[in-house]
């Protein structure tokens, strides 16, 4: 079986993600189950198989242990990776259904603490083919010191989890909202010639302290040349066909059955005639629900 595990800092977009995804892939008539891992997630846009909430939930633990929400959420975690049985359980009950896992937002769970990775491994340990999408809101990119930091925290997560990696710069249609980026997206988006990023400093005293700092983190970065980012706008056919193609690359799924390498095949198709989108016409103009005009946000 296989499946997504959405990760990423909170308000990254994980949620309209695996809303937008998974009526994305079932309009390519794959059956889509979503599992929802975020013990502090109570608004639910999408249907969920398998809900946490039923096994702990955030607001519990914190009353009846005196937990703030960081120590809370560490807590409802590692309650799981001992009670992994029933996560076994529930999506036994999924069978041949493609899984989204929508994971808390807690950068720590996946840089510092092992009971995500753990959980990730027992996952695997059942032959599920598992990639990690990391969102990372896109107007990071907008101050080259957060966008140094954007780049640490995914290399870190990649390190740490142990899978194969998909980063994702969501929300590209507000990219320039906070701020008008000084380089094309692909600087962005291909983490190449880093050095430039130097030079952005020069404009703001206060950070030139940090310069010899900077330099050495960037050079880490690059050192491991890892990191690179897909764009996404969860509304827009292209965009997010081209992140389906990146994850069922990295997890294997091109490779599969006759059916999925008909849907890969269609996908191709597409791409070379320069979407032409009358080939995957079922697929919605929006994947969001439009009917109160909102979408549904990481908790």
């Amino acid at each position: 079986m296989f499946g997504q595990v959405v990760i990423g800092p909170p308000g990254s977009g994980k949620t309209t993600y695996c809303h937008g995804m998974s009526e994305f892939l079932s309009a390519f008539g794959r059956e889509v189950a979503v599992i929802n891992l975020d013990p502090a997630n109570d608004h639910l846009p999408y249907k969920c198989d398998v809900d946490i909430s039923t096994l702990i939930t955030l607001s519990d633990v914190m009353d009846s242990l005196k937990l703030g929400p960081n120590g809370g959420l560490i807590y409802c975690m590692e309650y799981l990776e001992q009670n992994i049985d029933w996560l076994q359980n529930e999506l036994a009950k999924l069978k041949n259904k493609y899984l989204l896992f929508d994971f808390p937002g807690q950068v720590e769970l996946y840089t510092h603490y092992k009971c995500v990775r753990n959980i990730l491994a027992q996952l695997q340990k059942w032959d599920y083919r598992l990639v990690a999408v990391h969102l990372v809101d896109s107007h990071y990119c907008s101050d080259p010191s957060k966008f140094i930091s954007v780049l640490l925290t995914s290399l870190s997560t990649m390190l740490q989890l142990e899978l194969p990696h998909v980063n994702v710069l969501s929300k590209c249609d507000l990219i320039e909202k906070f701020g008008k980026l000084s380089f094309n997206l692909d600087f962005y988006t291909d983490v190449l010639e880093l050095g430039y990023l130097l030079d952005e400093f020069k404009a703001d005293k206060s950070l030139q302290k940090y310069k010899k700092l900077n330099s050495a983190l960037i050079d880490l970065v690059q050192d491991y040349s890892l990191v690179s980012f897909v764009p996404l706008n969860v509304e827009d056919k292209e965009s997010m066909l081209r992140v389906m193609r990146q994850v069922d690359k990295a997890n294997g799924y091109v490779f599969g059955d006759l059916e999925e390498r008909d849907i890969q095949s269609m996908m191709s198709c597409a791409v070379q005639a320069e979407f032409e989108y009358e080939k995957i016409k079922d697929v919605r103009e929006k994947y969001m629900d439009t009917d109160t005009g909102e979408i549904g946000d990481d908790s």
